[in-house]
């Protein structure tokens, strides 16, 4: 970007690093600009076909054109309005299906565009959304043209962010995923290929993508410097059937990589000391509240497998729902992803840690209190685990509560509670105002309580709160 856009328009803090395009803010309405650069490249994906054929079968975001008065600043070669997706999220809060499911998808975008003439010149996991249940691509400019014998210049991105994290939780721990929270810019091969146990060395597409593509890099970093004054280094060229089997090489070992769940929570919703009974109440009392609330929004933070999430989105809202532990995540997305869905999002998500701000400035990745204010928070079976578990005092679990929504709908659940006793097993209790009274003041400086429901057969009681006003 050459001029300064003017006041009024807000360039979107990620998007600086590509000189063919970026996305900025107009009046709240989402733009792309098209610069000169990359006129040529966006006159053939549009009229090559590429762009509707991926729109038809829902694999990149639909955009309008809109006219160049539009545009940000003066030199640009078009202007597009893309549909805004409702939640941006990120690779490190995605469960190994999520990521697993957006890395098939950009070898299948990287498949057609070498049909139409292209190639994609980048494989960014951030340049992957999930939209309805499916992963999608948002960066219309991911596209340029390329002789037929061109190797693909994102095949090491592509490694670096999706193979090298997919491998780490399916061969050592799914922990391994939090990996790209340090490195943004995908974890090392190098890193990757000593990390992983010594026998994935026998398996032929982790040995040649990750392995010896890490043992390539670094003869590469150590080889001396060409000056002018030697040869040209001659220029790499694939062929078509090297292109496509360089392709269906990392589609098979992608597909081939599993991970089965086994996490601490996975099972929680089930294994409460809830009766029968008690099970009916709470949901009836949480479709209650949601009604009341009457919003379009929900986080189901603690969601585990999604039992209260599909509540929420029974009602009419669109669900983000969070928890720390993949497996139940991964459960959760395996029940909700593909057509006809619920509206919801299972994500990865340790409220004590949340997601930082990332990147330059600290403003590429926005943190998890930055991305979207809910109408309506959910925090069933959580605040215990909060106060006892983490020690957090109840006052600022409801700060942090009100900073998110203007309405929660929490549940408080006793000392006296099975669940509770067994946090307490092994540590000390020095919870001495973690009680009922003790939850009432906490929350009733930061919200009014508009209900207190007790839940029959059970200890445990919901509230409904909406935030005070300032």
């Amino acid at each position: 970007m050459t001029i300064p856009p003017p006041d009024g328009v807000d360039v979107d803090p990620a998007s600086f690093r590509d000189p063919a395009g970026f996305v900025y803010r107009r009046d709240g309405v989402l733009y792309r600009q098209v610069q000169p650069v990359a006129a040529d490249d966006w006159r053939a994906f549009i009229e090559g076909g590429l762009y509707r054929s991926l729109v038809n079968d829902r694999l990149i975001v639909e955009h309008e054109d809109a006219p160049l008065a539009d545009a940000a600043t003066p030199e640009a070669a078009a202007v597009i309005r893309p549909r805004r997706l409702d939640f941006i999220s990120y690779p490190y809060e995605w469960c190994f299906s999520q990521l697993k499911d957006a890395a098939l998808l950009t070898l299948e975008l990287q498949s057609r565009a070498l049909d139409a003439g292209m190639r994609l010149k980048d494989a960014s996991a951030y340049n992957i959304q999930f939209d309805a249940g499916r992963p999608i691509l948002i960066d219309s400019l991911s596209f340029e043209r390329a002789e037929p014998t061109d190797p693909w210049p994102a095949y090491r991105q592509f490694c670096e962010h999706f193979l090298a994290p997919l491998a780490l939780i399916a061969r050592r721990d799914p922990r391994c995923g939090l990996l790209l929270r340090d490195f943004v810019d995908g974890i090392p091969l190098d890193l990757a290929s000593r990390l992983l146990p010594g026998r994935s060395r026998l398996n032929l597409g982790l040995s040649a993508h990750l392995h010896l593509h890490a043992r390539a890099q670094r003869r590469a970093s150590s080889a001396p410097i060409r000056t002018e004054a030697d040869a040209p280094a001659p220029s790499r060229r694939v062929s078509a059937t090297g292109q496509r089997a360089l392709l269906d090489s990392l589609r098979r070992t992608v597909e081939r990589l599993r991970w089965k769940p086994v996490g601490q929570w996975a099972g929680y919703a089930t294994a409460t000391s809830y009766s029968d009974a008690a099970t009916a109440s709470k949901g009836q009392i949480v479709r209650d509240m949601l009604a009341t609330v009457d919003g379009r929004s929900a986080w189901d933070l603690g969601a585990n497998t999604g039992v209260y999430s599909a509540m929420a989105a029974d009602a009419g809202y669109r669900v983000v729902a969070w928890d720390l532990d993949p497996a139940a995540v991964e459960a959760h997305w395996l029940r909700v992803r593909g057509d006809g869905g619920p509206p919801v999002l299972p994500l990865v998500g340790d409220l004590v840690n949340p997601s930082p701000a990332l990147g330059w400035a600290l403003a590429e990745r926005a943190s998890f209190l930055e991305r979207e204010h809910p109408d309506v928070l959910l925090a069933l079976a959580l605040v215990h685990h909060l106060a006892i578990g983490n020690n957090v005092p109840l006052p600022a679990i409801a700060r942090l509560f009100a900073r998110l929504s203007g309405h929660a709908i929490v549940e408080f659940v006793p000392k006296a509670d099975p669940m509770t006793r067994r946090l307490l097993a092994a540590r000390r209790d020095i919870f001495d105002d973690y009680s009922i009274d003790g939850f009432r003041a906490a929350f009733g400086s930061a919200f009014e309580i508009v209900r207190e429901a007790p839940i029959t057969d059970s200890p445990r009681t919901l509230f409904l709160l909406a935030r005070r006003s300032a």
